[in-house]
């Protein structure tokens, strides 16, 4: 369910699948969402067996609080060994020679909490640590949807996630992406990611009116298709703060103020 700020009635939805719910039901929308399901094991051996690798996260949380990720796993020294599953979590990682062990020590740290499973997208890489792109999504004060700012979120050493608060770094999308594109496939991608947020963010206020803004993490993959990972409805403002053009920033502070998330 969704809460309202108790002091500037802007909305805030918790439930990760619950907004995957409105998303997929706009067909334009729908493309960019990687298959989400509820976790159990049926679902896990399923996805593991169309997918390969997935991630498995709480349905509440935030920071990047409890996410794993499963994946088949082989030694490569050793071909004709049987194939193993690797669970990852934090920095570590952890062998099972049965989809069911797996399971089992999976279902012991979500204690029963409402967990999701998600097909796992193979992330670009900068310097051999993976990334993906915080976009800020905002009312104007025109009352219009308008994406204001991209954030590359670089993962820490050997982390499954981006997030800041999981120590990892923030950097300008385009150092993050000129290796792999020119700049007219940039330009593109671009333009593509700033649609997206804005038929992102109206397509969830056709049920919750009272949305202000929101934070996508999306992820571009090896063939350089954008997908939706996660939205995030009280997302941060401060790292973008952090970009060389202040001009950015200036805005979002301006849009920010004008709905009343910041004070002047």
């Amino acid at each position: 369910m969704e809460r309202k700020d108790s002091q500037l009635a802007i909305q805030r939805i918790a439930s990760k699948w619950e907004k995957t719910i409105i998303l997929r039901q706009k067909e334009l929308i729908r493309a960019y969402i990687p298959e989400t399901r509820k976790y159990t094991f049926e679902h896990l051996k399923e996805m593991i067996d169309i997918h390969g690798l997935v991630y498995v996260k709480p349905d509440r949380g935030t920071y990047g609080n409890g996410v794993m990720s499963i994946e088949p796993w082989c030694d490569e020294l050793e071909p004709e060994s049987p194939v193993q599953y690797k669970l990852r979590f934090g920095i570590q990682s952890e062998l099972y020679p049965a989809l069911e062990e797996l399971h089992a020590a999976v279902s012991e740290r979500i204690d029963k909490k409402f967990y999701l499973i998600q097909k796992g997208i193979t992330l670009l890489t900068f310097r051999r640590r993976k990334f993906d792109i915080r976009a800020l999504v905002q009312k104007t004060p025109q009352k219009t949807w308008e994406t204001t700012g991209f954030i590359g979120r670089v993962a820490a050493q050997q982390k499954i996630i981006t997030n800041y608060h999981g120590g990892g770094s923030v950097m300008p999308i385009e150092e993050l992406l000129s290796p792999y594109l020119e700049a007219k496939e940039y330009l593109q991608l671009y333009k593509e990611m700033k649609q997206v947020g804005i038929l992102a963010a109206a397509q969830l206020t056709r049920k919750f009116p009272n949305l202000k803004e929101i934070g996508l993490d999306i992820a571009i993959d090896e063939q350089f298709k954008i997908w939706i990972l996660e939205v995030n409805t009280l997302p941060a403002l401060f790292p973008f703060k952090k970009l060389q053009n202040k001009d950015i920033y200036k805005k979002i502070h301006r849009y920010a103020v004008a709905y009343g998330r910041l004070k002047k």
